[in-house]
């Protein structure tokens, strides 16, 4: 199969949004994974005063985890496929968290709009047409110093990692969408990621961006060598088309957040078993 790009994936996300959250719940690591790749961000407190982007929010996994992590900070939670950005927005929130649809590659015509204090993208880079495009626009809408965190399956470029990933997709996670009526989207993570970038590669990718002190981390457990949390900024003296001011939370076709609900225990630390491709950009 061929990869699934823009519409046809955002049309492959809306159709899969009514079980998404159903198969990310049996695995136990997912939310835990997203919370520690936050916490990499080494962003102050508990966010006060701080904007964050969370660009490809899918169901809101990456948005809960920004919640989680840093509970003050305002969030901008942005998302392609109208079905995935629904099932987050019918979730409890708090007032400070807002969800525009857009796709990452048209965020200023959704009214999207820096600086940000952080940009956070979970699983997004290897479904977007132009990632060098995609890190370009989420450099300029950091604040110089902002910080980028990435959480993305990128392989280490191990013949070991490779099998791996391959043998939990065609032995568990196509099997199991197949009989959702997802297959082919699934068939698309398989392929998504091992047609992308290396964790090298793409830590070089981040650097051309314009970005500085990058680094790749990896996550522990059986997602050793296959995903990685990458964690950047942008350089202090100002490049690009950003300004300095700060404007309200983003405008644009958004969806409005409601009341949150109590927090909830951290889920287990243990081995995840079911790989989950995320929302498109």
């Amino acid at each position: 199969m061929t990869l699934l790009r823009d519409a046809d994936l955002a049309a492959a996300f809306d159709h899969a949004a009514r079980s998404y959250d159903t198969l990310v719940a049996a695995n136990p690591g997912y939310h835990a994974h997203l919370r520690r790749s936050v916490r990499r961000l080494g962003l102050p407190g508990h966010g006060a005063g701080l904007r964050l982007l969370d660009l490809g929010c899918g169901t809101g996994a990456s948005t809960a985890a920004l919640r989680s992590v840093l509970p003050a900070a305002h969030i901008t939670a942005v998302d392609a496929s109208a079905g995935m950005l629904d099932r987050a927005a019918a979730k409890p929130w708090a007032s400070e968290v807002t969800f525009v649809r857009a796709p990452a590659e048209g965020l200023a015509e959704a009214g999207v709009s820096g600086p940000f204090d952080a940009v956070f993208a979970a699983y997004l880079f290897r479904n977007v047409s132009d990632p060098d495009a995609v890190l370009t626009t989420a450099r300029d809408l950091l604040a110089p110093g902002g910080r980028l965190g990435v959480h993305e399956y990128t392989l280490s470029g191990r013949r070991a990692d490779r099998a791996v990933w391959t043998l939990v997709c065609r032995g568990l996670v196509q099997p199991t969408a197949s009989a959702l009526g997802d297959g082919e989207l699934y068939r698309h993570l398989w392929r998504s990621v091992v047609e992308f970038d290396t964790a090298d590669r793409f830590a070089g990718r981040v650097r051309a961006a314009g970005f500085e002190h990058v680094r790749a981390l990896p996550l522990p457990g059986w997602q050793t060598g296959i995903t990685h949390t990458f964690v950047a900024r942008r350089p202090e003296t100002a490049r690009g088309s950003q300004t300095t001011s700060r404007p309200e939370a983003a405008r644009g076709p958004q969806i409005t957040s409601r009341p949150e609900a109590a927090p909830r225990p951290e889920t287990a630390r243990g081995s995840q078993t079911t790989p989950r491709p995320e929302a498109a950009g």
